[in-house]
């Protein structure tokens, strides 16, 4: 690991300078990706700019019919939060399957956001459900936040504020999850209303993507066994020694049956 130098600002507008003034600084949130790659030296930041010391930046609050998460936010505060229990409770249960005790308390959801790794869990929730990414300078849409592996269209400097989830829908997700990793090794995340659902899958391909096919099946009606013959063309999906695409492909039409059976479960189940 190389020398780099420490700050904590006090106030949004003094993080924001001090990655303006330095090209090489980066932000640090929760650390669960910054940290190791620094250790293995794939990053030689000048300053670590921690975002910890503004607690406006873990709120979480509902503001114009939408759920707004701050992205200081940990996957734990996600989880037990009563406000995200009650409005999304999907999204709760989602986040308290990331990792382990050790990285929910820890990670954070602007930093997975941030990140775009292939086989993390929010990106599919914020794809699926037609969430925002709220940044120090505008406000994107998943569909166009999201560009490729470990990329986005955040530009040099800019910063994630919040995520916001739309209310008006419910959202379900279900993943495989590597033993020991507890990364997606397929995860499916299904949500919407009556007139629509949107569906996205994380963990199988080079990032997170739609599964379009699958939309279209469920625009007549809500029915787990239209996953079960979905089009997932392997050649789009990842093969490595933890598994061939063809199995993956395999995962994701049974993860997205489970997303689907627990949109569909009796009324006072679990699923929102």
């Amino acid at each position: 690991m190389r020398g780099f130098a420490y700050s904590r600002p006090g106030t949004l507008s003094d993080i924001l300078d001090r990655l303006a003034e330095d090209t090489e600084a980066r932000p640090l949130a929760g650390g669960m990706t910054l940290l190791p790659t620094l250790k293995q030296r794939l990053s030689a930041p000048s300053e670590l700019v921690d975002l910890a010391g503004v607690p406006l930046l873990a709120e979480i609050e509902e503001d114009e019919g939408e759920l707004v998460i701050g992205a200081m936010a940990t996957h734990a505060s996600v989880a037990a939060s009563p406000l995200v229990n009650q409005l999304l409770p999907g999204l709760a249960r989602l986040a308290r399957h990331i990792g382990d005790a050790q990285v929910r308390n820890r990670g954070t959801i602007g930093g997975s956001v941030a990140n775009n790794d292939p086989a993390a869990d929010y990106p599919a929730a914020l794809l699926a459900s037609g969430a925002a990414v709220v940044t120090d300078r505008r406000e994107l849409p998943a569909d166009d936040f999201f560009t490729g592996l470990f990329d986005t269209a955040l530009e040099p400097g800019e910063l994630v504020l919040s995520v916001r989830f739309p209310l008006n829908r419910r959202l379900a997700y279900a993943k495989f999850r590597h033993p020991i990793s507890g990364y997606a090794m397929a995860g499916v995340c299904v949500a919407g209303d009556a007139d629509a659902w949107r569906v996205a899958v994380t963990g199988a391909g080079p990032g997170v993507f739609r599964l379009h096919d699958l939309e279209v099946r469920l625009s007549d009606r809500l029915d787990a066994r239209a996953a079960e013959t979905v089009d997932i063309p392997p050649g789009e999906l990842i093969s490595d020694f933890h598994a061939p695409s063809l199995y993956r492909a395999q995962l994701v039409r049974v993860m997205a049956g489970q997303a689907i059976a627990e949109l569909i479960a009796p009324s006072g189940s679990t699923a929102g």
